[in-house]
């Protein structure tokens, strides 16, 4: 299933989305505001400005990665390590709220 406004990731076939489940996951967008059972469509905003709901404590300006719900964290990759990242928190907020965040992918080394 993937929750409404959670990070998700490309699926085991072309066309699919799954809920991203770590930091390393190659996310590519946020699912909109209507949650989805497994194998049904879904709608994901890949560009501009998404709601995000939180999974971890978020001041603004943070990059947003995945954590193991799919839910955006801020991206503290461990020393050598990289974190895949959907974007930058344009709020602050904490486990629960939804929050905007200004989708542009990358990664991040610790």
């Amino acid at each position: 299933a993937i929750p409404a406004y959670s990070l998700v990731k490309f699926g085991s076939n072309d066309g699919e989305v799954v809920a991203a489940a770590a930091a390393t996951d190659k996310i590519i967008g946020v699912s909109t505001e209507i949650a989805a059972a497994s194998g049904e469509r879904c709608d994901v905003q890949v560009d501009d400005i998404a709601y995000v709901l939180l999974g971890g404590t978020v001041t603004r300006g943070d990059l947003i990665t995945a954590d193991s719900a799919g839910a955006g964290v801020a991206a503290a990759p461990a020393t050598g390590v990289n974190n895949r990242t959907i974007g930058i928190a344009m709020k602050s907020g904490v486990v629960g709220d939804i929050i905007d965040v200004l989708i542009y992918p990358g990664s991040v080394q610790g």
